[in-house]
């Protein structure tokens, strides 16, 4: 079993992998940076570093854009769950990207309170693969986007009926 011992305050965490999640990026090296909590304007977020850290290796696509990306870059199938508007990697394929993140993913984390300005800066400033809000300047920003809007396309195929709304 993971045991995670990240700090429950708030922070930016950089994640590199062991074994890259697609051919054209490169393993060992830092591919997303996220933050924990996200700037909200009318309530006071929840979330810190450990809640977050924990949720991306552990939870599920509706609930984090890095596993939505990386099971997108991985091929996992997308699958409708619950009332049918949030999309999952389902059961097994979240399960078995729970276990590719455990063996691959790496996180380091710096404790930062405002942490949306350092997002920005280290957005662009480095060269963050995985990371598409504000980071339209990255060589692979396009064949990410791409591929994600494939998973999408895949999800909404015949059989996979759009949701109300969407």
């Amino acid at each position: 079993m993971l045991r995670l011992l990240v700090s429950a305050a708030a922070g930016v965490c950089g994640w590199h992998f062991e074994q890259a999640p697609h051919p054209d990026l490169d393993a060992g090296r830092l591919l997303y940076v996220g933050i924990a909590p996200r700037y909200m304007a009318n309530r006071t977020s929840t979330q810190n570093l450990r809640k977050r850290v924990r949720y991306h290796y552990r939870g599920n696509a509706a609930g984090s854009t890095l596993r939505l990306t990386l099971g997108c870059l991985l091929g996992l199938e997308m699958r409708r769950v619950g009332s049918g508007k949030q999309m999952t990697f389902g059961k097994s394929g979240e399960m078995a990207l729970t276990h590719w993140t455990a063996d691959n993913a790496r996180v380091r984390w710096v404790e930062q309170d405002e942490t949306w300005a350092m997002e920005s800066q280290f957005v662009s400033q480095f060269d963050l693969s995985l990371n598409l809000d504000q980071n339209r300047h990255n060589a692979f920003h396009g064949r990410l986007k791409e591929l994600r809007a494939q998973g999408a396309h895949h999800r909404r195929a015949p059989g996979h009926p759009r949701p109300a709304g969407g």
